[in-house]
C-alpha cells in the first residue's frame, strides 16, 4: 500500500527548508525519513491535517495526538499557509502544493511573504530554510 504522509499546513514549508537540525535525535531521524520521501518521490501524496501530523510523531513538544505545547504559535504558521493555498483537510499531491507555494514565494516580495508566515519560528534564523526555498532546491 502507498504511504500517505499526514502534514499540517506549515510543514509543507518545513519539509522544503529542512537541513538536518531538530529538537532531538528521534525527531531528526523521523524528519530525515519523511523529507527524503517527499523530496524524492514525484508522486508523493500528503493528507493535510489541521492538527499534529507525521512530523510531530517524535517531537518533544507533542503532548498527545492533536495537542502541541506550541499550538498558539504553530497554528499561526498553519493559518498563513492555509490562506495562501486555500487548503482544506484533504489529500493532495505534495509536488502540486509545493509548486503553488513556490509560485507564491516567487513574487518579487518573497522575503516579506516568507517572513510573514515563518518569521516567529525558532528555526527560521538558524537553518537553511529560506536558502532552500528561495533556490527551489527541492521543487521537483
Amino acid at each position: 500500500m502507498y504511504e500517505i504522509i499526514r502534514l499540517r499546513p506549515h510543514h509543507l514549508l518545513c519539509t522544503q527548508g529542512y537541513s538536518g537540525k531538530g529538537y532531538s535525535d528521534d525527531f531528526v531521524l523521523n524528519m530525515n525519513r519523511i523529507t527524503e520521501k517527499l523530496r524524492s518521490d514525484r508522486n508523493a501524496r500528503v493528507e493535510i491535517v489541521f492538527t499534529t501530523d507525521s512530523l510531530c510523531d517524535d517531537c518533544p513538544f507533542k503532548v498527545s495526538d492533536g495537542i502541541c505545547k506550541s499550538d498558539n504559535k504553530v497554528l499561526g504558521f498553519d493559518k498563513g499557509v492555509i490562506k495562501v493555498l486555500d487548503l482544506e483537510e484533504s489529500a493532495y499531491s505534495y509536488q502540486e502544493l509545493i509548486s503553488k507555494l513556490d509560485e507564491y514565494l516567487s513574487s518579487g516580495i518573497e522575503d516579506e511573504r516568507l517572513q510573514a508566515i515563518c518569521g516567529d519560528c525558532k528555526w527560521y534564523a538558524v537553518s537553511a530554510c529560506w536558502t532552500h526555498i528561495k533556490n527551489k532546491k527541492y521543487v521537483v
